[in-house]
């Protein structure tokens, strides 16, 4: 008998909103006889399985058998079948179609209908450690390889090609799909699958899922499905016996749902519908941070991780740096001496047994903050030339407006800087020329 595709799934209501949590853990028995199934190991030969890591969505296991290392992901069901296999199809056609370092995909299930009871991916080993552990120690010379490789990456990406023919560029926007199993030239974009469009338990919502011919009906599907939750929080709170908690809810949503609609009244006179046919799309790792580029003792890469989600995007969205770029703009570079020390007692030295923390080599962590943000505003501009180098068409300057756009209906999905859409909107529409950037900077004088 077959399970429910969201078996093991529930969504708690934290501050934050609607979050996924695990109802049931996975067997380490279970995934050890997947992985013998799947690398034929017999029952008299060793195969190992123990937790590596773990967050909220996955949960990782390294995998020892056969004379192989390897890791098994688990999968929590918060997109069923879609999110795992836009992961595998999207790894599949990243190794054969650029050099962009990545796992081997050796079997997934898509489906939980399996002794796991969740689906899975079964890749290889990469070698190497995490970039944010090496960071600090790194020379400013080989942070500056490090992006120049990353611009490279995405140039390849962008281009879009398959086997090397640039007009072989992806149409629509959407995840990667397999439609046959195997076979690179029938991957294609299908379904998106982004945090904003399943997040908090979106998918009861019916709107257009992908893949969209447009920049235009891709954002107004995703404005539209935050007026729908909106609209549904508001009802509840409106209800004679509502709670005062619910209520307050519904003050909130009704400031999220007006600022989605300012956007979406906005939308078309930044993606006229009429003018964007069958738009031309490429890969796009949107959330490159240091913790999932892999580093060689000589500080090189040897592998980029974490591509669930990365999908055939506009080429437009290419112009954002990796995600670790991004944040506050420093141009001096702060002066070590000028910083206090770290701080000494037991709360230090409790901080110091935590195995991810970082060598401060004895300042405070004000001067590690401030000392990245002088870093990443050097490295944004030594990404930007890179690109442009490498793509000349490269196409930031006449699509800002774009990117602006973007980042204001982020903010009606994490519904941090709600009142600064609703100004940011305000002023474009008394024509003034303004960043979004720049809505921060009058705010907070940044």
């Amino acid at each position: 008998m077959s399970r429910n595709s969201q078996d093991g799934l529930e969504w708690e209501e934290r501050v934050i909103g609607l979050v996924p949590r695990w109802t049931k853990e996975p067997s380490i028995e279970a995934i050890e006889h997947v992985c013998r199934q799947q690398l034929v190991i017999p029952p008299a030969e060793s195969c190992t399985v123990s937790l590596r890591t773990e967050d909220a969505m996955h949960k990782l296991y390294s995998v020892s058998g056969a004379g192989r290392s390897l890791l098994i992901k688990v999968v929590l069901p918060v997109y069923p079948h879609f999110k795992t296999r836009g992961e595998v199809a999207t790894l599949q056609w990243v190794r054969g179609y650029t050099n962009i370092p990545v796992p081997t995909v050796v079997a997934f299930d898509d489906s939980n209908n399996n002794q796991i009871g969740f689906e899975w991916i079964l890749m290889e080993m990469m070698p190497g450690i995490p970039a944010r552990q090496r960071w600090r120690t790194l020379a400013m010379e080989s942070k500056i390889a490090l992006v120049q490789r990353l611009a490279d990456f995405q140039a390849e990406l962008s281009r879009g090609a398959r086997g090397g023919k640039s007009d072989d560029a992806f149409k629509n926007i959407g995840t990667l799909d397999l439609e046959a199993e195997g076979a690179l030239a029938t991957v294609v974009p299908g379904r998106l699958v982004t945090d904003e469009l399943y997040m908090r338990n979106r998918l009861s919502y019916d709107v257009p899922r992908g893949p969209y011919r447009s920049s235009h009906d891709w954002l107004h599907a995703n404005l539209r499905l935050i007026i729908l939750e909106k609209a549904a929080i508001i009802k509840q709170g409106n209800h004679d016996d509502a709670s005062s908690e619910a209520a307050s809810d519904a003050e909130d949503a009704e400031e999220v749902q007006e600022a989605a609609q300012r956007l979406l009244s906005l939308l078309p006179n930044i993606f006229p519908p009429t003018q964007e046919d069958a738009v031309a799309t490429a890969l796009y790792h949107n959330g490159l941070t240091l913790s999932n580029i892999l580093l060689n003792e000589q500080g090189e890469i040897t592998t980029l991780l974490d591509w669930e989600g990365v999908s055939a995007m506009p080429t437009w969205m290419a112009t954002i740096p990796p995600r670790f770029l991004s944040g506050q703009i420093r141009e001096d570079e702060p002066i070590k001496d000028e910083y206090m020390n770290e701080e000494t007692g037991a709360e230090a030295s409790d901080e110091h047994n935590d195995p991810d923390k970082l060598d401060d080599e004895g300042k405070n962590e004000l001067y590690w903050i401030h000392r990245m943000e002088y870093e990443t505003t050097q490295l944004r501009n030594i990404y930007r030339v890179r690109m442009r180098q490498l793509w000349p068409d490269w196409p930031e300057e006449e699509n800002y407006r774009k990117v602006d756009f973007f980042e204001a209906f982020l903010q009606c999905n994490t519904e941090v800087f709600i009142k600064q859409v609703s100004q940011w909107v305000d002023r474009l529409e008394k024509g003034d020329s303004v960043r979004w950037s720049d809505m921060f900077e009058t705010e907070f004088g940044v």
